[in-house]
Formats: C-alpha cells, structure tokens, sequence
C-alpha cells in the first residue's frame, strides 16, 4: 500500500508537469502572438505607403473626397488620417467627411443613406447583418448594435424607435438625400 506522501509527491509531480507544460504553451503563443501582430503593422504601413504612392494618380480629384450621395467636397483644408483600427467615432458635426470613420461605419452610414435616398424606413441592426451578408447571430447581430448605438451617442445616427435606426436628421441633410 503507497503512502499518503508517496501519493501527494506523485499528484505535486503531475501539477507541476502540466503547470510547465502550459507555460511553454503560452510562451508558444505570446511569440506567435508578437510575430502575427508583427506582420500585421507592416501590411498596415504597406497599404498607407500604398495610399501614399497613388494619391497623387487621382488626377483632378486629388483633393476632393466623393460623399455618399456623389457630390465631390474638397478635402485640402482638412488632414486625412488614415482610418486606424479601434479608431474613435468622433461626434458629428457640421461638414465632418464619413471618412474620418472606419470601414465599418462608413458601411453602416452608407447602408442607412440608401435607405433614406429610397424613402424606405429604418433598419435593425439583424436587417443590416443580412445586408452586410453576415450570419444574423446574435455575436453579430450585437456587434453592429454597438456600433449603431455609438453612431446614436455621437450624433451620426437616430434612434426613434428602440432599435430601429436612421440616419440623423443633420446627416441626411448633409448627404443630399432627397
């Protein structure tokens, strides 16, 4: 029969083994972590270098920006800073380029300005999911709630109903939607 310190010994062995081996696990991790979030800042400064190198190849519209609705506004006056990931929205403000937005704002906008040039309704954020061609799951569905009801707190958005979203009265007047 093992003694009962023969058996704590064994079991000590067993957690310190797999404490080690998870330690090396995550040491695995954090350098793949550091290389991948390595790659990515060089694409990064790939595509702004990019930005950078054709800007000048936009001819006559170099300094003008095409809002949604197509009308062409000048964009020498103001900086454009490249849109950086977990960017802040900024609040709305009169003459304010959706550019100054991520991507997936810029979309959300664009998706509410067409519906409001159509004179059709608001839009629920599971009604946008399936117009972005996402899976209407609710990881999802809640991410673009977020991101609406931050489009709301900053004035780029209107809430009349709860959950049901439009684009503000200031912005759909700026866009030039009938």
């Amino acid at each position: 029969m093992p003694s009962v310190v023969g058996l704590l010994e064994q079991h000590e062995l067993a957690a310190r083994r797999r404490v080690d081996g998870l330690r090396e696990e995550a040491d695995r991790i954090q350098a793949e972590l550091a290389a991948a979030e390595l790659e990515w800042r060089e694409w990064v400064i790939a595509r702004r270098r990019v930005d950078t190198v054709l800007a000048p190849d936009r001819g006559d519209r170099a300094g003008m920006e095409v809002t949604p609705d197509g009308q062409d506004t000048d964009t020498q006056s103001a900086p454009r800073d490249a849109v950086k990931p977990k960017s802040q929205v900024p609040v709305w403000r009169e003459g304010l380029a959706w550019s100054v937005l991520s991507v997936d704002y810029q979309r959300i906008l664009q998706a509410l300005a067409d519906r409001h040039r159509l004179h059709q309704g608001p839009l629920t954020c599971q009604e946008l999911a399936t117009l972005f061609g996402l899976d209407a799951v609710p990881a999802k569905v809640e991410a673009l709630r977020s991101k609406a009801k931050r489009l709301v707190a900053r004035g780029w958005l209107a809430e009349q109903q709860p959950g049901r979203f439009t684009l503000a009265q200031s912005v759909a007047g700026q866009g030039g939607a009938s």
